[in-house]
């Protein structure tokens, strides 16, 4: 990263130089030129009193060894050049500085010279007699500019080169140095300082990033132990009912019964291995929800018409156990998988019954908005502590372990309600008070 920088800084400041020694070249040639051009017009306005004065004599006395001086007749043809024979010279009226200065006085052209194969300035002026006084003088090519100041543009360029590879170096470590010095575990403790204002950005998003990692490690560590915890759950739930079913197995095998017990132990081993089947079925269930790997159904379905039938299956349980159970409400649709749902009213209405007290009764209510589908649960149970309502949705989890034994309870049924209700973004929520009863309430987006 650093080499880049200080590559981008010394490229850029080179550029940025040699730019500017450009156009301050070129500036400068056309300020010598517009010196020039004004030097050799006094030039020829001084060469033109000369001659007006003392004639060719002026001309034939003078020094010209940076000038080219043309007399030229009133006819264009020309009397004297310094530079050539003025009897093999052509006619200069058709000459633009010539012919400027017949009609106004003074003229001035730029051009290239056929004779001195040159590119010339010219200045002309109108003499009192009629006749034109023209001055020459070659222009410098960008080059000759060049090759004269060639020795001080080397230096220049070698210091600017020096200064902006010092420059580059400086800023370079300027840049990185901060960014080096960042400590990525706790990058907030640099905000608000001058040196990483234009780095905040970053900053915080290391931190943010930073703070969602946390989040998930500790999600992932939460997951993991849960796992733990329902692997060594299964394991004993499963080691219950059949260590059970061995026992009066073995029992019976060993003939150790006495043949009227044999209808009893009969019933246990069965009672054990529908406790069993059920244990296993939830584990099924739950563990194809916890992965989302359940094929949903995406239908519209009456939630009352689902709930209707989870109560008609749940009715001679119910009056088995002395409670009434009752269903209210109107038709509600929302769109799921009817499997599903009746999984989530039925678990609900089985846990209402199970922990019901003889003589009580469980609502089922089904009700709607223009927004919601509302199914509620309650009943009038055992009831369920403060400091467990939170946890009743975990799975295996029971409140009281000895009456979920006596009913049958595997522990998962609320856990597939939570991990069901959660595909279709349902909201869960309980209201209990221990000795009165509990009410569950399920709200479905529609």
């Amino acid at each position: 990263m650093s080499s880049k920088i200080f590559r981008a800084i010394f490229v850029v400041a080179t550029v940025v130089f040699l730019s500017s020694l450009v156009m301050i070249l070129g500036m400068s040639y056309e300020y010598f030129t517009q010196v020039e051009q004004k030097r050799l017009d006094s030039e020829t306005a001084l060469a033109a009193q000369g001659v007006a004065c003392n004639g060719r004599a002026f001309l034939e006395g003078l020094e010209t060894e940076d000038f080219r001086i043309t007399w030229i007749a009133s006819d264009g043809q020309v009397l004297y050049d310094s530079n050539a024979d003025s009897s093999h010279m052509e006619n200069h009226m058709a000459r633009e500085e010539v012919r400027e200065a017949f009609e106004t006085g003074r003229g001035e052209s730029i051009r290239y010279s056929s004779t001195l194969s040159q590119k010339q300035f010219y200045a002309a002026r109108r003499l009192t007699d009629g006749s034109v006084l023209r001055v020459s003088i070659e222009q410098l090519a960008v080059w000759t500019l060049l090759a004269g100041l060639a020795q001080p543009i080397f230096f220049i360029v070698l210091l600017s080169l020096v200064l902006s590879f010092a420059l580059a170096s400086r800023l370079t470590n300027r840049i990185v140095k901060p960014i080096n010095r960042i400590d990525p575990d706790n990058p907030i403790q640099y905000l608000g300082r001058e040196e990483y204002r234009e780095l905040e950005p970053l900053l915080r998003r290391i931190t943010h990033q930073q703070a969602e990692l946390k989040r998930d490690q500790a999600e992932i560590e939460k997951t993991s132990l849960i796992r733990q915890e329902f692997t060594a759950n299964v394991s004993h739930e499963l080691k219950t009912p059949l260590h059970a079913i061995s026992g009066y197995a073995e029992l019976i095998e060993t003939g150790m019964v006495r043949e009227q017990d044999i209808r009893p132990f009969a019933g246990k081993i069965r009672m054990e291995s529908a406790r069993l089947t059920r244990l296993v079925e939830d584990i099924i269930e739950l563990t194809r929800l916890d992965s989302r790997s359940v094929d949903t159904v995406d239908e519209c379905c009456d939630l009352y018409r689902i709930a209707e039938n989870a109560v008609g299956s749940l009715e001679s349980y119910a009056a088995s156990a002395q409670t009434e159970l009752t269903l209210e409400g109107k038709s509600a649709f929302v769109r799921g998988d009817p499997q599903l749902l009746h999984s989530i009213v039925y678990n609900l209405c089985d846990n209402a019954v199970k922990y019901n007290r003889p003589g009580g009764s469980v609502l089922v209510r089904v009700t709607e908005d223009a927004y919601y589908a509302t199914l509620t649960v309650s009943d009038t149970g055992i009831g369920i502590p403060k400091e467990c309502q939170e946890r009743v949705f975990e799975r295996f989890y029971r409140v009281d372990k000895s009456r979920s034994k006596d009913v049958g309870g595997t522990g998962l049924g609320l856990s597939i309600v939570k991990h069901a209700a959660a595909l279709y973004l349902a909201r869960i929520a309980l209201e209990s008070t221990p000795g009165e009863g509990s009410t569950f309430t399920v709200t479905f987006p529609k």
